[in-house]
């Protein structure tokens, strides 16, 4: 599964100040908040604000991302920033794609959502390809509805079993190629630089910084 960014544009300088991770996931709040450490922001994440967390019902990470940071932005009249990410695997079509979350189920547990994507991989048969990849889209957006999209990809192969609790999501799961360890292995200063969300985060920064 891919997702298509808007082109070049005249792209929008983000001031200092107040600055919305349009999360309620604990991790990738605390990752993006490391990554905006050194740009003179000061994040506040949707949950600290008790801002709902507004149905996805965009078809691609783009319209998923644009959709979260538009309605944190609206309803908090600041900057927000979101991310819409998954993990795409060959052997199934690219799913889960952007229902990564959802192959958790409710409570989103990604420990059941490594197991269905382990069985539903298997159910394919012997020879199925473990290659994947994750994506990673983040918009940022204003409250006049002005948005910023910038898409990050790495691709690896998945293990299993998992292996690593220093990541979340589908990280312990997934080994970045030319790597031995998974993403939940690795140290999170070393992903923060090789990551899907970092590489969309490098775009973000020298576009809008």
């Amino acid at each position: 599964m891919t997702c298509d960014v808007p082109g070049p544009q005249t792209v929008r300088k983000l001031q200092p100040g107040k600055l919305v991770i349009a999360s309620h996931n604990p991790g990738k709040v605390r990752e993006i908040r490391a990554l905006l450490g050194p740009h003179g922001v000061e994040p506040v994440s949707a949950a600290e604000l008790d801002l709902p967390e507004p149905e996805e019902t965009g078809t691609s990470f783009v319209a998923n991302a644009e959709l979260k940071a538009r309605a944190a932005a609206d309803l908090s009249g600041l900057p927000a920033l979101a991310d819409d990410s998954g993990l795409c695997v060959e052997a199934l079509g690219g799913d889960p794609g952007i229902f990564s979350a959802r192959w958790g189920g409710e409570d989103k547990d990604f420990g059941e959502a490594m197991r269905r994507v382990e069985a539903a991989i298997a159910a394919t048969g012997p020879d199925a390809s473990r290659d994947a990849h994750f994506i990673c889209v983040l918009s940022l957006a204003w409250p006049d509805g002005h948005a910023e999209s910038f898409e990050g990809r790495v691709d690896g192969t998945l293990v299993h079993p998992p292996r690593g609790d220093l990541g979340f999501g589908y990280d312990p799961m997934f080994v970045l190629n030319g790597m031995t360890e998974t993403f939940g292995e690795i140290d999170p200063d070393h992903k923060h630089g090789v990551s899907h969300r970092a590489l969309a985060f490098e775009q973000l920064v020298a576009a809008v910084f």
